[in-house]
Protein backbone atom coordinates (compact mmCIF):
# COMPACT_ATOMS: atom_id res chain seq x y z
CA UNK A 1 0.00 0.00 0.00
CA UNK A 2 1.36 3.26 -0.83
CA UNK A 3 2.06 5.58 2.43
CA UNK A 4 -0.90 8.45 2.47
CA UNK A 5 1.22 12.24 2.92
CA UNK A 6 -0.97 15.05 4.05
CA UNK A 7 0.69 18.55 2.65
CA UNK A 8 -0.18 21.86 4.70
CA UNK A 9 0.66 25.01 3.30
CA UNK A 10 -0.90 27.96 2.54
CA UNK A 11 0.92 28.76 -0.45
CA UNK A 12 -0.64 27.50 -3.46
CA UNK A 13 2.13 27.48 -6.13
CA UNK A 14 4.21 25.13 -3.23
CA UNK A 15 1.10 22.61 -2.53
CA UNK A 16 0.63 22.01 -6.13
CA UNK A 17 4.41 21.53 -6.60
CA UNK A 18 4.06 18.91 -3.91
CA UNK A 19 1.80 17.34 -4.54
CA UNK A 20 2.38 16.56 -8.09
CA UNK A 21 5.60 15.60 -7.66
CA UNK A 22 4.36 12.85 -4.83
CA UNK A 23 1.95 11.61 -6.78
CA UNK A 24 4.60 11.13 -9.55
CA UNK A 25 6.32 8.95 -7.06
CA UNK A 26 3.00 6.69 -5.93
CA UNK A 27 2.37 8.83 -2.92
CA UNK A 28 -1.04 8.84 -2.04
CA UNK A 29 -1.46 12.83 -1.65
CA UNK A 30 -3.79 14.94 0.35
CA UNK A 31 -3.41 18.86 0.82
CA UNK A 32 -5.01 21.41 3.16
CA UNK A 33 -4.22 25.28 2.97
CA UNK A 34 -4.96 25.98 7.24
CA UNK A 35 -4.16 24.29 10.20
CA UNK A 36 -7.84 23.83 10.99
CA UNK A 37 -8.50 22.21 7.72
CA UNK A 38 -4.81 20.07 8.32
CA UNK A 39 -6.06 18.94 11.53
CA UNK A 40 -9.89 17.74 10.22
CA UNK A 41 -7.87 16.02 7.20
CA UNK A 42 -5.15 14.42 9.72
CA UNK A 43 -8.23 12.83 11.78
CA UNK A 44 -10.50 11.65 8.49
CA UNK A 45 -7.48 10.31 6.52
CA UNK A 46 -4.95 9.27 9.29
CA UNK A 47 -2.07 10.43 6.66
CA UNK A 48 1.57 8.17 7.44
CA UNK A 49 3.57 11.29 7.27
CA UNK A 50 2.48 15.47 7.44
CA UNK A 51 4.41 18.31 5.47
CA UNK A 52 3.54 21.09 7.31
CA UNK A 53 4.38 24.82 6.92
CA UNK A 54 4.82 26.92 10.27
CA UNK A 55 3.38 30.01 8.87
CA UNK A 56 -0.13 29.61 8.48
CA UNK A 57 -3.41 31.61 8.23
CA UNK A 58 -5.15 30.44 11.71
CA UNK A 59 -3.15 28.90 14.21
CA UNK A 60 -0.03 28.27 12.82
CA UNK A 61 1.95 25.15 12.37
CA UNK A 62 3.67 24.88 16.01
CA UNK A 63 0.26 24.79 17.80
CA UNK A 64 -0.96 22.79 14.93
CA UNK A 65 2.05 20.25 15.66
CA UNK A 66 1.15 20.43 19.84
CA UNK A 67 -2.41 19.54 18.61
CA UNK A 68 -1.23 16.44 17.05
CA UNK A 69 0.63 15.32 19.66
CA UNK A 70 -2.14 14.70 22.20
CA UNK A 71 -4.00 11.54 20.03
CA UNK A 72 -1.44 10.12 16.73
CA UNK A 73 2.60 9.88 16.88
CA UNK A 74 2.56 10.22 13.21
CA UNK A 75 5.86 12.04 11.41
CA UNK A 76 5.95 15.56 10.66
CA UNK A 77 8.12 17.48 8.99
CA UNK A 78 7.91 21.36 9.01
CA UNK A 79 8.61 23.53 5.99
CA UNK A 80 9.57 27.04 6.65
CA UNK A 81 10.94 30.42 4.95
CA UNK A 82 11.76 30.58 9.10
CA UNK A 83 15.45 29.81 9.35
CA UNK A 84 16.13 31.13 12.78
CA UNK A 85 17.47 28.45 15.37
CA UNK A 86 14.91 29.41 17.77
CA UNK A 87 12.37 28.52 15.22
CA UNK A 88 13.61 25.21 14.72
CA UNK A 89 13.68 24.16 18.17
CA UNK A 90 10.76 25.69 19.01
CA UNK A 91 9.21 23.20 16.32
CA UNK A 92 10.75 20.55 17.74
CA UNK A 93 10.24 20.72 21.17
CA UNK A 94 6.74 21.19 19.83
CA UNK A 95 7.29 17.29 18.48
CA UNK A 96 7.92 17.68 15.15
CA UNK A 97 10.41 15.15 13.92
CA UNK A 98 12.85 16.98 11.05
CA UNK A 99 13.07 20.96 10.01
CA UNK A 100 13.48 21.80 6.25
CA UNK A 101 13.95 25.79 5.41
CA UNK A 102 12.56 27.27 2.52
CA UNK A 103 13.67 26.80 -0.48
CA UNK A 104 14.31 23.47 -0.66
CA UNK A 105 15.33 20.56 -3.35
CA UNK A 106 12.85 18.31 -3.73
CA UNK A 107 15.38 15.45 -3.19
CA UNK A 108 16.31 16.83 0.27
CA UNK A 109 13.10 16.63 1.07
CA UNK A 110 12.18 13.52 -0.35
CA UNK A 111 15.21 11.96 1.22
CA UNK A 112 14.04 13.30 4.72
CA UNK A 113 10.92 12.01 3.74
CA UNK A 114 11.75 8.40 2.86
CA UNK A 115 13.55 8.32 6.05
CA UNK A 116 10.69 9.38 7.99
CA UNK A 117 8.82 6.96 6.57
CA UNK A 118 11.62 4.05 7.37
CA UNK A 119 11.49 5.15 11.03
CA UNK A 120 7.72 4.45 11.00
CA UNK A 121 7.94 0.91 9.55
CA UNK A 122 10.90 -0.08 10.28
CA UNK A 123 13.21 -3.10 8.59
CA UNK A 124 14.77 -5.67 11.44
CA UNK A 125 17.87 -3.76 13.31
CA UNK A 126 21.44 -4.77 12.25
CA UNK A 127 23.18 -4.74 14.88
CA UNK A 128 26.09 -4.56 12.62
CA UNK A 129 26.59 -0.85 10.96
CA UNK A 130 29.01 -0.53 8.14
CA UNK A 131 29.92 3.09 6.97
CA UNK A 132 32.41 4.15 4.20
CA UNK A 133 35.01 4.82 7.22
CA UNK A 134 34.03 2.49 9.95
CA UNK A 135 32.40 -0.33 11.57
CA UNK A 136 29.70 -0.05 14.67
CA UNK A 137 28.66 -3.77 16.26
CA UNK A 138 25.84 -2.37 18.82
CA UNK A 139 25.29 -5.82 19.79
CA UNK A 140 29.07 -6.07 21.21
CA UNK A 141 30.17 -2.57 21.74
CA UNK A 142 32.74 -2.90 19.76
CA UNK A 143 33.98 -0.55 17.05
CA UNK A 144 37.04 -0.76 14.30
CA UNK A 145 38.35 1.94 11.97
CA UNK A 146 40.51 0.24 9.45
CA UNK A 147 40.26 -2.54 10.86
CA UNK A 148 41.57 -1.55 14.82
CA UNK A 149 39.41 -1.07 17.51
CA UNK A 150 38.30 2.45 18.47
CA UNK A 151 38.05 2.57 21.96
CA UNK A 152 34.91 4.74 23.33
CA UNK A 153 34.43 6.26 26.70
CA UNK A 154 31.33 5.14 28.27
CA UNK A 155 29.79 8.79 27.34
CA UNK A 156 31.42 8.78 23.58
CA UNK A 157 29.75 5.38 23.26
CA UNK A 158 26.04 6.79 24.48
CA UNK A 159 26.51 9.43 22.07
CA UNK A 160 27.04 7.34 18.94
CA UNK A 161 25.26 4.43 19.73
CA UNK A 162 22.04 6.72 20.03
CA UNK A 163 22.47 8.90 16.75
CA UNK A 164 23.86 4.97 15.16
CA UNK A 165 20.10 4.02 16.12
CA UNK A 166 19.27 6.44 14.05
CA UNK A 167 19.93 7.18 10.96
CA UNK A 168 19.23 10.59 9.19
CA UNK A 169 16.78 11.94 11.93
CA UNK A 170 17.59 15.25 13.74
CA UNK A 171 18.39 14.25 16.91
CA UNK A 172 17.95 17.86 19.06
CA UNK A 173 20.10 18.67 21.32
CA UNK A 174 17.69 18.42 24.33
CA UNK A 175 16.82 14.73 23.50
CA UNK A 176 20.45 13.53 23.46
CA UNK A 177 21.29 15.51 27.01
CA UNK A 178 18.47 13.61 27.75
CA UNK A 179 19.38 10.42 26.68
CA UNK A 180 22.78 10.12 27.98
CA UNK A 181 23.10 12.18 30.73
CA UNK A 182 19.77 12.65 32.27
CA UNK A 183 16.88 15.48 32.12
CA UNK A 184 18.07 17.39 35.01
CA UNK A 185 20.98 18.53 31.65
CA UNK A 186 19.00 19.16 28.96
CA UNK A 187 20.61 22.43 28.62
CA UNK A 188 24.47 22.01 29.30
CA UNK A 189 25.09 21.76 25.06
CA UNK A 190 28.25 22.47 25.82
CA UNK A 191 28.89 19.30 26.44
CA UNK A 192 27.84 18.17 23.56
CA UNK A 193 30.22 19.98 21.80
CA UNK A 194 33.31 18.59 23.57
CA UNK A 195 32.50 15.01 23.22
CA UNK A 196 31.37 15.61 19.34
CA UNK A 197 34.51 16.99 18.85
CA UNK A 198 36.25 14.10 20.40
CA UNK A 199 33.96 11.21 18.78
CA UNK A 200 34.88 12.93 15.49
CA UNK A 201 38.47 13.02 16.07
CA UNK A 202 38.12 9.27 16.51
CA UNK A 203 35.68 8.50 13.41
CA UNK A 204 35.97 11.04 10.77
CA UNK A 205 38.17 10.85 7.62
CA UNK A 206 38.27 14.82 8.34
CA UNK A 207 37.17 15.66 11.97
CA UNK A 208 37.05 19.13 10.64
CA UNK A 209 34.71 18.48 8.23
CA UNK A 210 32.80 15.90 9.31
CA UNK A 211 30.43 13.58 7.12
CA UNK A 212 29.06 10.77 9.11
CA UNK A 213 28.33 12.88 12.60
CA UNK A 214 26.48 16.35 11.24
CA UNK A 215 25.77 19.05 13.28
CA UNK A 216 22.63 21.14 12.24
CA UNK A 217 23.87 24.40 14.03
CA UNK A 218 21.74 25.25 17.31
CA UNK A 219 19.22 22.17 16.79
CA UNK A 220 20.94 18.86 17.04
CA UNK A 221 22.48 16.42 15.20
CA UNK A 222 22.95 13.55 12.62
CA UNK A 223 24.23 10.27 11.33
CA UNK A 224 24.55 10.52 8.13
CA UNK A 225 25.49 6.55 7.39
CA UNK A 226 26.33 7.38 3.60
CA UNK A 227 27.35 4.35 1.57
CA UNK A 228 29.36 1.77 3.04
Amino acid sequence: MNSRILVIDDEAPILESLAVNLRARDYSVDTAATGEDGLARAAAHHPDLILLDIGLPGIDGIEVVRRLRTWTPVPVIILSVRGAEADKVAALDAGADDYVTKPFGIDELLARLRAALRRVHPAPVDPVVTTGSFVVDLASHHLERDREEVHLTPTEWSIVEHLVRNPGRLVTQKELLQQVWGPQYERETNYLRVYLAGIRKKLEPDPTRPRYFVTEPGVGYRFEPGES
